[in-house]
């Protein structure tokens, strides 16, 4: 389903894909102790806190990046390889891209695992899967959708 839906989108639609995205300014980590990962990106990168809107979950940024961080106390130990990503996520321009988005993935029969939807932080996104099965989400962002890069 992939394979050809993939070049030939390519061949007709050049680089730009049929999900027009500001880049890949967002990430999600499974972390097995909130307040040590989050403590990490604070202390070492320099992120601040967006948005805690429970015990499991942290959205950080570094002014134009999005990191979330999600609780999942079940993870091996980092030197075993393990299953860490929750998801990445491309920025749309606006929420109203979010549900093209989603009409394009439709029509070229990509699964669509959450639909879309609007979030109480004033983002909203969808979530679909890849050849493989990773998740990736294609998100609107109030704080760092509108941003300008050069």
């Amino acid at each position: 389903m992939y394979g050809s839906a993939v070049n030939t989108m390519a061949g007709s639609l050049g680089m730009n894909g049929i999900v027009h995205t500001r880049g890949l300014r967002h990430v999600a980590l499974r972390v097995r102790d909130l307040g040590r990962a989050k403590a990490f990106y604070v202390g070492v990168f320099g992120m601040q806190t967006v948005w805690e809107p429970d015990a499991e979950n942290c959205y950080l940024s570094s002014g134009c990046d999005n990191l979330a961080l999600h609780v999942a106390p079940a993870l091996r130990p980092t030197t075993e390889g393990a299953d860490a990503l929750d998801h990445i996520g491309f920025i749309v321009t606006s929420p109203d891209a979010v549900w093209e988005a989603a009409a394009a993935l439709r029509q070229r029969h990509i699964n669509i695992i959450k639909e879309p939807q609007h979030h109480r932080d004033g983002s909203c996104s969808l979530y679909c899967a890849d050849p493989d099965g990773n998740v990736v989400q294609i998100l609107y962002e109030p704080s760092i959708s509108p941003l300008t890069f050069q």
